[in-house]
């Protein structure tokens, strides 16, 4: 299996299976690359919809020019506890952070968030991030904020006065339930628009269903936020039998 960056030949390889609609895994077999490589490639550079070989290949090229020197392999590996393979952990974090893009979050964000997800501490300063992504504080601070919003970060300051960022077993749920209150907002001013168009005209019937629907799903959410929560508490070795069950089993 080849190794290295991807050629612009490559790249020109993905945008063309890109366009016939070939799976991200048909692509890397063709190219005898990992799939989680072309994940990667994909997301980090406009997503299946606006990929660009040459756009891709020339903002790599940019990448690797401000990229400061890597520490050696050797000294990567050692960092990393419990004898994992330091590049495996890397490619991981940058294809757990492609998916969360996928589903609608921000690239830095998505970073920010695996980053701070595959630490064992659950726990990171600005800095240790900004030295872990190699990315500048302002970048940093712009993703907390947003993750922040989103419930999905916590902040506390540590014994030296630090301010952390933590993610612990609450994230998911805390970020599901401000989806929540978000939804019950649009709701809210959905219904409003029923009373300004007038009710039984058609854009009022339109948004009243848009309404209903929402308002449907959201309490689903809450509903089933609710139910699930006690499995982001519970070790591996007891989730089998912690696993919410239906309400008629």
């Amino acid at each position: 299996m080849p190794g290295g960056r991807l050629t612009q030949q490559e790249r020109q390889q993905i945008a063309l299976g890109l366009a016939d609609g070939l799976a991200y895994a048909e692509i890397a077999r063709r190219l005898d690359r990992p799939t989680s490589t072309i994940t990667r490639e994909v997301m980090r550079n406009g997503g299946p919809t606006a990929y660009r070989a040459d756009l891709a290949h020339r903002a790599t090229e940019r990448r690797a020019h401000r990229r400061k020197p890597s520490a050696p392999r050797e000294q990567r590996a050692s960092a990393q506890p419990y004898g994992r393979d330091a590049e495996a952990v890397r490619e991981f974090e940058e294809v757990y952070a492609a998916a969360m893009m996928a589903s609608g979050m921000p690239l830095m964000m998505g970073r920010v968030l695996s980053c701070l997800t595959v630490s064992d501490s659950g726990s990171l300063t600005a800095q240790e991030l900004a030295q872990r992504l190699q990315v500048s504080p302002a970048s940093i601070s712009k993703a907390i904020a947003f993750l922040d919003s989103q419930g999905m970060v916590r902040r506390e300051r540590d014994e030296r006065r630090r301010e952390r960022y933590i993610v612990d077993d609450e994230i998911w749920y805390q970020s599901m339930m401000v989806s929540v209150r978000s939804t019950a907002q649009l709701v809210e001013t959905t219904r409003q628009g029923v009373d300004v168009l007038g009710a039984g005209t058609p854009a009022a019937a339109r948004l009243e269903g848009v309404a209903r629907f929402l308002d449907f799903v959201s309490e689903g959410m809450a509903r089933a936020a609710e139910q699930a929560r006690d499995v982001l508490r519970t070790s591996p070795g007891l989730r089998d039998s912690a696993d919410p069950k239906p309400d008629d089993e």
